[in-house]
Formats: structure tokens, sequence, C-alpha cells
């Protein structure tokens, strides 16, 4: 599906039917990896409408010149909302990039934003963040991939398996050869965002996930973020790096799904 806004032809997947979420896919893939994780998961919670976007420069959502920031990507996905939700009331999720786009979202639509998840969520500043360890190593892995991929597979995951490299190869490696590398370039050369968390402390549930071994986003900085969500679920996850999502499936969906009857049950 598509819909165009300020000028970019937004290519999005959408499944379901009832409140709408807006799931936002981390930098360097398209929406095939964030919507893959979390369809599973909500076989185990109905009612639900989700829309999957990829974000300019990826996937088959071009970056004219005319996004040249963060803060412009974060203006096209408010117009695609007004576009494809309207003003009906929305939870939003993003997975590491996206969790920091979904913030700004937040923060400029406290009241439609009526849920907020962030997994391996990045910032304007990163620290603290460990080496990359891997932790599980299956003997018998047989990666087909190619240098590049394969080395993009090994300093992702910490959990290297037959499992997670056909998640890697089903939801994450296609999406590679579709990135517009100059204008990520050029979008990140203004990476900071005008101040996500200010104003007011945002009212509505938040659940914030981190990976006890994620060596892109850490999770000393996850934790600071959840004094600016006084309604927040934080949760370190061991045997999880920036792949979370990949690594701790089932962990993540009784959280994520926690979160969603949260939001209905708070919201009612």
């Amino acid at each position: 599906m598509e819909a165009t806004v300020r000028g970019v032809t937004v290519h999005y997947a959408e499944f379901g039917s009832g409140t709408p979420v807006l799931a936002l896919h981390g930098a360097g893939v398209d929406h095939r990896e964030v919507a893959g994780a979390l369809e599973p998961m909500f076989s185990a919670a109905s009612g639900f409408r989700r829309l999957y976007p990829d974000l300019p420069g990826m996937g088959r959502t071009p970056a004219p010149e005319t996004v040249a920031s963060n803060d412009e990507v974060v203006e096209v996905l408010l117009d695609f909302i007004d576009d494809v939700v309207g003003s009906e009331p929305l939870l939003v999720l993003g997975h590491s990039y996206g969790g920091y786009l979904a913030r700004a979202i937040a923060q400029h639509r406290p009241e439609q934003v009526i849920g907020l998840a962030l997994v391996c969520p990045i910032g304007a500043q990163t620290r603290n963040v460990p080496d990359h360890e891997v932790l599980v190593s299956s003997a018998d892995l047989a990666i087909d991939l190619g240098p590049e991929l394969e080395a993009s597979y090994r300093g992702y995951f910490v959990i290297q398996t037959p499992e997670t490299l056909s998640r890697f190869r089903d939801l994450v490696a296609p999406a590679v050869p579709l990135v517009d590398e100059a204008a990520l370039m050029r979008i990140f050369s203004r990476w900071e965002l005008r101040h996500p968390e200010t104003g007011n402390p945002y009212p509505h549930p938040a659940l914030i996930l981190a990976g006890r071994q994620d060596s892109t986003a850490g999770y000393s900085g996850p934790a600071d973020l959840a004094r600016h969500y006084p309604r927040c679920t934080f949760a370190v996850l061991d045997h999880a790096g920036h792949a979370l999502l990949h690594e701790q499936p089932a962990l993540a969906q009784a959280l994520i799904v926690d979160w969603l009857a949260g939001v209905h049950d708070r919201n009612d």
C-alpha cells in the first residue's frame, strides 16, 4: 500500500482491524523486519490494525532532497498518521532508530498516541555500550549469505542459531540492497531531534525493552528514558542483543501483549 505525504510516497503494509498500531523499523532495513517479528505476537492480541511503513530512504519509500534531517522524517510520519489514521487514537512502537522517531511522535501527539513501546531504542547519544558478545553459537551453523551479510548477521545477533539465521535471512537480508545510503547519510547528518521528551511527562502506558548484551543501544540509555514515562514498564532481557525481538521472542511477546492489554484497559 502507499500514501503520498509531503511529496514522499510512503510504502507500507497493513494487517488486521481495530485500534491502529504504528510500528517503525530500525535503520538499514525495512518494514519486513519489525512486521515479521511482531505479527506472530498479535496472534495473542486481537483488535489491532497494524501499520508498518518503510521509513524514508529504506525499503520502497524514497527520501527526496526535501527530507534532510530526522525532524523532517518525523514530519513525514506525522502527515502519514493524518492521512492513514486520521485523528483517532493510536499506539506507536519503534525498534532501534524507529524508537527514536516514536519518542518524537509521542511528544508531538501526546493525546492521540495512547501507548508507546520502545524496543532497544537509540537516541541522540549512546553511552555505556557493552562489547559485542556472542552467547550462543551453533556448531553446525551453515551461513550461505556472502561475506558482507554474514558479517552483518554475526555483528547483530548474540544468539547465533539456525532459528535466528533464518530470521535474518528472511526479514533483514532482503532489505539491505534497497537502502539509499546517500539519503541516509544526508538525513543522519542532522541526527538530533528537537527535544523528543519536552513538555509534560507522557501520560499513557509505555514499555521499554532493552537487551542486556545490546552492543548498539546498550541498556543504560534506555533505563534513563524510563524517568520520562511515569507509566512505564522497563525490562532488561538477558540473552538478548540489539536483535532482541528475534532472540527473545516469547518473552518479548509476553511483555508487548501485556502492554497492549494495559493500553486498552486504561483507555476504555
